[in-house]
């Protein structure tokens, strides 16, 4: 097998859309946050070798469930490579986030590598249980404190914000299980979006998400000006639009790919705030 396979059914395997989601807007974190371009770049690295490690575990781990099920989207389930070489590259991606987090020093290092614990527990166990959420809300909503954290003074990030990205990781978790809700019940998958069925998810990931952007809407000390309230009114008809397509079609990723989306058009608005984190 020759490296560029290898590379490419490794790249595959990493939930590379939410990877480079997570990554930029933790970059853009950084930016807010005003600090300096080493710092920045030191953040968004330790974000980026975490997010790859979580994505890789999560296929290993899961690779004889999605064998199961016949997922020919999944790399190591499929055959394309052996499963052992994304175990091998998930252990390696933790080593390198906890070493960029020993160079970040105390508390942002520190911060940075337990969210990425707490997604490690979800992808060891935490995905089959009522509190599957849990993992998510502490992970991605910790993510400005990472950054604010790092900074030469470490301090943490308005409350607002981090209750905000807390209620968008939960949308995100809902709206990422939501697609295979079939599959999960049959490898004996059981967390709080199986538990509570498609319809129930689909319709509180959206109130989550519409939630989540009118917090970002209102929490900087700025009144949003028309720009901000435009942006607003686009992730309105975004999440109407693609939670309606999750209730009547569960199957569709749409829903998920527009959380993405909506959580970009939400580190926009709060760019456009004015505010330094």
């Amino acid at each position: 097998m020759s490296p560029a396979h290898v590379i490419r059914a490794l790249a595959l395997s990493c939930h590379p859309i939410p990877s480079l989601a997570v990554t930029g807007i933790s970059a853009g974190l950084a930016v807010l946050a005003n600090l300096s371009v080493g710092r920045g770049v030191l953040v968004t690295a330790a974000v980026l070798t975490g997010q790859l490690s979580i994505g890789w575990s999560n296929d290993y781990l899961d690779a004889e469930r999605d064998r199961a099920v016949r997922r020919s989207d999944k790399p190591l389930a499929s055959g394309t490579i052996d499963p052992r070489v994304g175990g091998i590259a998930a252990v390696c991606a933790l080593v390198a986030t906890a070493a960029l987090s020993v160079a970040l020093g105390w508390p942002g290092g520190a911060t940075a590598l337990a969210t990425v614990l707490v997604a490690w527990a979800y992808n060891l166990g935490l995905k089959a249980t009522s509190v599957s959420f849990l993992p998510y809300a502490i992970a991605f909503g910790l993510a400005p404190a990472v950054v604010t954290l790092s900074a030469s003074t470490p301090r943490w990030p308005p409350g607002w914000l981090l209750v905000a990205c807390a209620l968008l990781a939960i949308a995100a978790h809902l709206a990422n299980a939501l697609p295979d809700l079939r599959e999960d019940v049959t490898n004996g998958i059981s967390g709080l979006p199986h538990r509570i069925g498609a319809t129930a998810t689909a319709l509180s990931a959206a109130v989550l998400l519409l939630t989540a952007s009118a917090v970002i809407l209102v929490g900087p000390a700025n009144p949003p000006g028309a720009l901000r309230w435009g942006l607003f009114a686009a992730t309105v008809l975004m999440t109407g639009a693609s939670a309606r397509l999750a209730v009547r079609n569960p199957s569709s990723r749409m829903f998920f790919g527009a959380i993405i989306l909506i959580a970009g058009l939400d580190l926009v608005s709060l760019v456009f705030s004015g505010i330094r984190l």
